[in-house]
């Protein structure tokens, strides 16, 4: 029977004031009998708009239809085609600016909830199947990745299911990149990443961890050990900062190292060796998803006051709206229309104060959003002891500066073909953050999916 409700089925959620205290995850996932309801308001459209606003194309129509029926492992089987992370993808895709914007339910009402189908249905693969994934027979041909991120694992994924025998090479201890230092557990909780990347070693991906590309091996050195083509999925670690006095002081970081500590070093554990600040009174400066994961972190972790501060007003914050949503019932205090001026400190240069300047918004600028001006003599001090700085995030120059020929541009992310990943290096292709800057992971993982066809092809016309 089709379901004509013009809303969603509601996602079950922790209560807010129980999940500010715990690292679990917050979205409980749909029972199967949510699932089949939610399914039910899909209409099938023959012209399938929604796959057209999915990075990966994966054909929604016919998933949801498997769910209908109630074959749930149908459906994963349709998905698994596309997508080599779904349990992930169903986390922490902005669904709503993708496929869901382009569902036609969505004219009169809320479009079908796919990504919470995505989700429902990997998670039921994961509980459910015990079979091995079949190993693909070997082509004869090796391959390379850089970086085990969502870029690199998808890319790695396809050209391993081509029969390539596919090295990751990753800097970090723990593969999953972004996936597993950047996003909280109690978004994405970490043996879900786990799980996913077990199913692409058992189809026969070698994961090689603490190899940093342009220290420890070099480009180069890969082509000589054999490798025939490589793909950089380095992502952008290396975080941006605002140049304002008082940035050197302790108790401030980047967002990335304070999420590094939290999530990959297990931080808020009490037997972890990872040192983080407890602090009372937390600033997060920055408006994006990142901004978000660190707020609620610093708010599970023990703060009194979490401040998400922001130079624009709620209109433009650039982070999903739903996590908007789950940190305002958190508690997260919104200081929108701010801007940091000078961090303040005590005699010890522990950070003891943020002085900020009110702003309004003047004419459009270069992005299409307001450009903010500030207010004259409208300073003020926000009292803080920690101020954790969220303002974007830029490739690292180590492995432009160790591989000859390889194109940047401005700033620092590497030059490739948008359709293929080509790099101005034969035989060397590029996509994900690395190349476009801090963006998401479907669309690294799109990336990853047209550079693995490109290498393919690439090797082919070799021999």
């Amino acid at each position: 029977m089709p379901n004509m409700s013009l809303k969603k089925n509601p996602m079950p959620v922790q209560d807010p004031m129980v999940r500010n205290h715990n690292f679990e995850e917050v979205a409980l996932g749909y029972t199967p009998e949510q699932a089949v309801d939610e399914a039910n308001r899909c209409l099938g459209c023959k012209h399938k708009p929604c796959v057209g606003g999915c990075p990966v194309a994966i054909d929604i129509p016919a998933f949801i239809a498997k769910i209908k029926e109630q074959d749930f492992e149908g459906a994963y089987q349709i998905i698994n085609k596309s997508s080599s992370l779904p349990a992930v993808c169903g986390r922490v895709c902005p669904q709503e600016t993708q496929c869901e914007s382009k569902c036609v339910r969505g004219i009169k009402g809320e479009p079908v909830a796919i990504g919470r189908l995505e989700r429902f249905v990997a998670d039921w693969h994961m509980a459910h199947n015990t079979e091995a994934p079949v190993k693909p027979e070997p082509n004869g041909h090796k391959v390379a990745v850089v970086g085990a991120g969502p870029a690199g694992l998808t890319c790695a994924g396809d050209l391993a299911k081509l029969g390539y025998d596919v090295s990751i090479f990753e800097a970090l201890h723990l593969a999953g990149g972004v996936l597993v230092y950047g996003i909280p557990q109690f978004r994405l909780p970490k043996e879900i990443v786990q799980k996913e990347i077990d199913n692409l070693k058992a189809i026969g991906v070698h994961v090689d961890t603490n190899v940093v590309i342009g220290k420890t091996i070099t480009i180069d050195e890969l082509f000589e050990d054999g490798f025939e083509a490589v793909f950089i999925g380095s992502g952008a670690g290396l975080p941006n900062f605002m140049k304002i006095p008082g940035e050197n002081l302790k108790g401030v970081y980047s967002a990335n190292e304070f999420l590094t500590r939290t999530n990959l070093m297990k931080a808020y554990r009490g037997d972890s060796s990872t040192p983080i600040e407890h602090a009372k009174n937390v600033a997060v400066v920055g408006g994006g998803n990142v901004a978000m994961d660190a707020a609620r972190c610093a708010k599970r972790l023990g703060a009194e006051n979490v401040y998400i501060v922001y130079r624009r007003s709620e209109e433009e914050l650039p982070a999903r709206k739903e996590e908007v949503e789950h940190a305002k019932e958190e508690g997260i205090i919104f200081k929108l229309l701010n801007n940091p001026v000078e961090i303040l400190g005590d005699e010890h240069k522990f950070v003891n104060g943020m002085k900020c300047i009110e702003m309004e918004l003047g004419e459009p600028d270069a992005s299409g959003r307001r450009r903010p001006i500030p207010k004259e003599g409208s300073e003020f001090v926000l009292d803080v002891d920690c101020v954790i700085m969220s303002i974007g995030t830029s490739p690292n120059p180590l492995i432009k500066s160790t591989t000859k020929g390889l194109d940047t541009n401005k700033w620092g992310c590497i030059v490739a073909d948008e359709e293929t990943g080509q790099t101005s290096r034969e035989g060397v292709f590029a996509g994900g953050d690395a190349v476009t800057g801090a963006a998401t992971v479907i669309l690294a993982m799109g990336a990853g999916k047209k550079a693995a066809a490109a290498m393919d092809e690439y090797i082919k016309n070799k021999h």
